[in-house]
């Protein structure tokens, strides 16, 4: 029973409407080299403003190493009290990502200087401040997009060893090898992008006769081709994700 039909059947049978959308790549964003952020959020309207600066560098981690927060500041340029109100805004960014839309992984943000005021330094400037001077920082890094890449398995007749073969590579794929699982059976080992596996169902369905199956397991992050990442980063722009 496909899905559709298993979400007519509950629709039907327990009265439950589901909204239900296609997945979604879990696509991720890193970066490449070394760079500096800077940001002075000031705001000044009636009585007491808001005033916050931060400076800090982010710098690559190696691929799953996640995120680090690190703070060399020195002599309460920023006062301990907002510290914490940095590390949000950072973390904000990061969670926003700066290229496609897409959490950023695998970077070291290190704040080693900054300004505050008596008065008018409060959360929300530090905050502002720390958010926005990372964004500046991973814009100079030479960000990149990030695909997850699956290892598959493709069990199919002897016979359309070929024509898999030939699609999976099309589609960026890698082969590793073929196997004998039985009489007539093959199994087709390779590396291929999440994403080019769309509709893979209804494609071998139609190379097999629909004699073919296949799995898939996560294997790895890798940098999308160039073409792939500006188009994501246009529709970023074109749904208006783009900070201000």
């Amino acid at each position: 029973m496909n899905l559709r039909a298993k979400l007519g059947r509950t629709s039907q049978q327990y009265k439950i409407e589901l909204n239900t959308k296609p997945p979604q790549i879990a696509y991720r964003e890193t970066i490449t080299k070394k760079a500096e952020g800077h940001c002075r959020h000031k705001k000044q309207s009636g009585g007491a403003g808001q005033f916050g600066e931060v400076m800090l560098r982010v710098e690559p981690l190696e691929r799953g190493a996640g995120f680090e927060f690190v703070d060399i500041s020195k002599g309460g340029v920023i006062p301990g009290v907002f510290m914490a109100s940095v590390e949000k805004g950072v973390r904000q960014a990061l969670e926003d990502g700066v290229v496609g839309g897409f959490p950023v992984h695998d970077i070291r943000v290190i704040v080693h200087d900054g300004k505050s005021h008596p008065v008018d330094s409060k959360d929300i400037a530090f905050f502002m401040a720390g958010r926005k001077a990372t964004i500046q920082a991973i814009q100079a890094a030479s960000p990149i997009v990030l695909e997850p890449v699956v290892d598959i398995e493709i069990l199919t007749p002897e016979a359309a060893v070929g024509d898999l073969s030939g699609d999976l590579s099309s589609k960026r794929g890698q082969l590793t090898g073929t196997q004998p699982r039985g009489a007539g059976v093959m199994a087709i080992g390779g590396k291929v992008p999440l994403a080019e596996l769309d509709d893979y169902q209804g494609r071998l369905k139609s190379l097999t006769g629909g004699q073919g199956s296949y799995s898939i397991t996560f294997s790895h992050y890798a940098p999308v081709p160039a073409t792939t990442q500006q188009q994501l980063a246009a529709q970023k722009k074109s749904v208006g994700l783009d900070d201000e």
